[in-house]
């Protein structure tokens, strides 16, 4: 209805979510967004999130979170990197262009170039953190 009265597409969205929101008490806090990524089939992976999320703000105090609709976004100057659930496991990707794909790290496309799906807190290791690391020092 919004579209038929001249508004473009981005801006009526931006109404309906906000009408959405002021008729559901508001938009969640950051931490209730990322508590329901991990609510019902999906919480036996918040430890492994949690395990992530303490790797990465140990790079450095300039790091930020930034909780979107299904992902939490990695950022430093511009995104890095994303990290939630996907398909039963957690789903960590970086922006790394020009970075071959390997048997771990597929490629793929979006707002990052790799993705690794991990499935516990031991697959938190060196070379995922190695990974998110050089995407961190490119951003």
């Amino acid at each position: 209805m919004l579209k038929e009265r001249g508004l473009t597409y981005g801006n009526a969205n931006l109404i309906a979510i906000k009408a959405r929101e002021a008729a559901t008490g508001g938009a969640p806090s950051d931490e209730q967004l990322i508590d329901s990524y991990f609510a019902g089939k999906n919480a036996e992976l918040r430890p492994i999130y949690d395990a992530v999320i303490e790797c990465v703000r140990g790079f450095g105090s300039d790091v930020e979170l930034d909780p979107k609709k299904t992902y939490v976004s990695l950022r430093r100057r511009k995104q890095f990197g994303q990290v939630g659930p996907a398909a039963g496991k957690l789903e960590v990707a970086v922006n790394l262009p020009g970075r071959a794909p390997t048997d771990r790290w597929t490629s793929m496309s979006g707002m990052a170039t790799h993705r690794r799906r991990i499935s516990d807190v031991e697959s938190v290791d060196d070379e995922l953190l190695d990974w998110l690391r050089e995407a961190y020092e490119g951003a």
